[in-house]
C-alpha cells in the first residue's frame, strides 16, 4: 500500500489526463469538448506540480544554516502551474464566447451539424 501512496498523483494526474482526451475525441457537443478541454488541462497542471513535489521537503531559501539541497522543493513547477492556470482560464473564457457565436449563427452546438453546413 505504501507503494501506492507514492503513485497516486500520478494515478490521479494521468486519469484526469486520459479522461479529458476521451471527451474532446468522442463528444460532438461543443460544451462537452470545453469541458473535456478543461478536465485535460487541470490533469497537465496536478501532473506538473506531482513532479516538482518532494517529501518532507523545505522552500528553497538558503540561509545561515545548512539544508541538503535534494530535500528543497523545485520552485519551476509551481510557477509554471500559475502560468498555466491564467492561460486556461483565457483559452477557456473564448472557447466560451466562440461557443455562444457559433450558437447564435447555427442555432446547434452539435459539432457534426456544424460541419454540414456553409458559412
Amino acid at each position: 500500500m505504501n507503494v501506492l501512496n507514492n503513485f497516486i498523483y500520478y494515478i490521479g494526474s494521468f486519469g484526469l489526463i486520459f479522461i479529458g482526451l476521451y471527451i474532446i475525441c468522442v463528444k460532438r457537443n461543443l460544451i462537452k469538448v470545453i469541458i473535456g478541454l478543461s478536465i485535460l488541462n487541470t490533469g497537465i497542471n496536478l501532473f506538473l506540480i506531482t513532479i516538482g513535489y518532494v517529501e518532507s521537503g523545505t522552500a528553497p531559501i538558503f540561509s545561515g544554516e545548512s539544508i541538503e539541497f535534494p530535500r528543497m522543493v523545485d520552485p519551476v513547477p509551481q510557477a509554471l502551474v500559475l502560468t498555466a492556470i491564467v492561460i486556461g482560464v483565457a483559452i477557456l473564457a473564448l472557447a466560451l464566447s466562440l461557443a455562444i457565436r457559433l450558437y447564435q449563427h447555427y442555432g446547434t452546438l452539435n459539432l457534426q451539424k456544424i460541419r454540414e453546413q456553409r458559412w
